[in-house]
C-alpha cells in the first residue's frame, strides 16, 4: 500500500513543478524515481525515456504508465497515471477562466520567458547525465558517432524524432551487441 502511495507523490510532484509538462517535467521524474525511490537506475530509465519518445501522445504519461507497472502492476500505472494527469485537469477546471481572462497581461508573459532558463538548465543536467553513462556504456567513439548521426537527423535533415531513436537502437544493436 506505501508502495502506491509512493508512486502518486513521485508523480504528481513533477506534474504540479513541471512547467508545461512534457519535457520540462522529465527532469523531476527522473529525480522521484531513479534518486529518491531508487526504482530504476539512470540508463533504464534513459531506456523508458527512449522507448516513451518514440510512441505517440505525452511523454510523462507513458512514463508514468510504464513505471508505475514496474513498480505495481496494473494498479500502480493506474495510480500513476491519474497522479500525472491531476495537477492538470485541477488546474484547467479551476484556472481556466483566471488565465483565459489575464492571458495577455505583460506581467503573465514575463513569467512564462522567465521560467525557460530552469527549464534549460533542468534538461542540460539530464542530457549530462545521459552522455555520462552513454560514455560509460559504449565508450566515447560510440557515443560521439551517435550524438553527430542524431545532430544531423535531427537539424539538417529534418527526420523525425522517432525515427531517430529507432535508428539509434539499431545501431546499438548492430555495432554494441
Amino acid at each position: 500500500m506505501i508502495e502506491y502511495w509512493h508512486l502518486f507523490l513521485a508523480f504528481l510532484i513533477p506534474g504540479v513543478v513541471g512547467y508545461g509538462g512534457g519535457p520540462a517535467s522529465i527532469p523531476l521524474i527522473e529525480y522521484e524515481v531513479v534518486q529518491r525511490y531508487g526504482w530504476m537506475t539512470t540508463p533504464e530509465f534513459g531506456e523508458v525515456l527512449a522507448l516513451g519518445n518514440a510512441l505517440p501522445g505525452p511523454i510523462s504519461t507513458k512514463m508514468a504508465g510504464y513505471i508505475g507497472y514496474e513498480v505495481g502492476g496494473v494498479f500502480g500505472a493506474i495510480v500513476a497515471i491519474t497522479a500525472t494527469v491531476l495537477p492538470s485537469l485541477v488546474a484547467m477546471i479551476i484556472l481556466l477562466k483566471l488565465l483565459m481572462r489575464f492571458k495577455n497581461s505583460p506581467k503573465v508573459k514575463r513569467m512564462t520567458t522567465l521560467i525557460r532558463p530552469a527549464i534549460a538548465i533542468l534538461l542540460g543536467v539530464l542530457a549530462f547525465q545521459f552522455f555520462t553513462t552513454s560514455y560509460e556504456g559504449a565508450g566515447l567513439v560510440q557515443t560521439m558517432i551517435l550524438i553527430a548521426l542524431s545532430f544531423f537527423a535531427l537539424e539538417r535533415w529534418h527526420i523525425h524524432p522517432a525515427f531517430v531513436i529507432l535508428g539509434a537502437l539499431s545501431y546499438g544493436a548492430i555495432f554494441l551487441s
